[in-house]
């Protein structure tokens, strides 16, 4: 069987979160990110212009089971430099920081913080598609 054309890259991603207006507020207030879509009180689609969040407000019951797990997810800047800005201005906002910003061996340049909801957010420069 043939493979099928490539896809448009990995541009959705959903969240479960306990604190939805603060986690809404986090990407959209201090990111830049839009709401797309609210189909009832528990759920947002948020969009930077290019991509889809949803963030779904977690049952109070839930626990997570299976071998699914998040590590991160990544907002791509355009330049280098932006990685230091938006550090600062982070933490200027006492958003929790995980690293310092840092230059990779590829190139790239990033850093780590926390959402609300306890989620890691990478802010990258990524020669490859920082451009795009």
């Amino acid at each position: 069987m043939k493979r099928p054309e490539p896809t448009r890259g990995l541009r959705h991603v959903a969240l479960f979160v306990q604190d939805l207006a603060a986690t809404e507020r986090f990407y959209v207030e201090l990111l830049g990110m839009q709401v797309e879509w609210r189909p009832d009180p528990d759920n947002v689609y948020l969009s930077g212009g290019n991509d889809n969040l949803a963030l779904h407000r977690a049952p109070a019951d839930r626990i997570p089971q299976g071998p699914q797990s998040l590590d991160h997810i990544g907002f791509v800047l355009g330049a280098p430099n932006d990685v230091d800005a938006w550090f600062e201005f982070l933490r200027a906002q006492k958003v929790v920081l995980k690293t310092e910003p840092r230059t990779h061996r590829d190139g790239a340049r990033s850093f780590y913080c926390l959402d609300p909801a306890g989620n890691t957010v990478q802010m990258i420069y990524h020669p490859p598609i920082s451009g795009w």
